[in-house]
C-alpha cells in the first residue's frame, strides 16, 4: 500500500480571491491528496494579507539563544515560530505561486524570511549550508499572466526552488499556468492535466 501525507500545509498567497489561478490550481492539488488520504490533518496559511517583514529587533531576538531571550524578543519571534511549527509538522507542501513582476509575492518572500532561520529550519557546516526540514514533498502551483517559467526574466520559480533546497526540501514538483495572456484556455488544461496526473506519494 502506498504510503499518504499525514499532514499538508497549503500555502497561498495570491490577493485576487476567487479569480485566482493559483488558488483554484491548489484547491485541486488538495483535493486530489485528500481524496487518496482522508484522514490527512491540512493546515492552511494565507498570506494574501501580507506578513510582518523582519526588522532589527526579529534579527537581535533570533540570534540570542533561546533561554536568553527577553519576553520582547520571544514576542519578536512568536509569528515566525508559528510558522515553522506548521513548516516542521507537515509532510507535503502545497504552495501557491502567482508571478508578480516578474517575482515572487512580497508575501512570499515575507514568509520565506520569517521560517529561514539559523539552527532551526538551516545550519551553517564545515561543508556550507545544510537543510533541516527534509524529507518532505513540495507541490507548487505557479501562474503568470506573461512570464514563461524557466524564461529569463522569470526570477520567481527558480528562487522559490533554490529556498526550499535550501530548507532540505529538494522533492519539489511545479505545476505550470505560464504567460496566461498567450492561451488562457490551453495552459489551463494543460496544468489541470498535470495536477490530476501527479503522484499521491513522494
Amino acid at each position: 500500500m502506498t504510503e499518504q501525507p499525514s499532514q499538508i500545509l497549503r500555502i497561498d498567497t495570491s490577493i485576487r480571491g476567487t479569480r485566482s489561478v493559483t488558488r483554484a490550481l491548489t484547491g485541486r492539488i488538495l483535493d486530489r491528496l485528500t481524496a487518496a488520504a482522508p484522514a490527512a490533518r491540512v493546515v492552511s496559511r494565507d498570506l494574501s494579507g501580507g506578513l510582518p517583514f523582519v526588522d532589527a529587533a526579529w534579527i537581535d531576538a533570533a540570534f540570542t539563544p533561546e533561554t536568553d531571550r527577553s519576553p520582547d524578543q520571544a514576542q519578536a519571534l512568536a509569528l515566525s515560530d508559528e510558522l515553522i511549527a506548521e513548516l516542521q509538522a507537515a509532510d507535503t507542501l502545497i504552495i501557491g505561486l502567482p508571478v508578480y513582476n516578474f517575482a515572487v509575492p512580497a508575501q512570499m518572500k515575507a514568509w520565506i524570511d520569517q521560517v529561514a532561520r539559523a539552527g532551526v529550519t538551516f545550519r551553517y557546516t564545515e561543508n556550507g549550508p545544510e537543510g533541516l526540514m527534509t524529507g518532505k514533498r513540495a507541490i507548487v502551483a505557479m501562474a503568470s499572466d506573461g512570464t514563461a517559467e524557466g524564461s529569463d526574466v522569470d526570477f520567481a520559480s527558480g528562487y522559490l526552488r533554490h529556498m526550499l533546497g535550501f530548507f532540505g526540501i529538494t522533492d519539489v514538483s511545479f505545476v505550470i499556468a505560464d504567460a496566461l495572456m498567450r492561451g488562457r484556455d490551453e495552459k489551463m488544461q494543460a496544468a489541470e492535466a498535470r495536477v490530476d496526473a501527479l503522484p499521491l506519494a513522494a
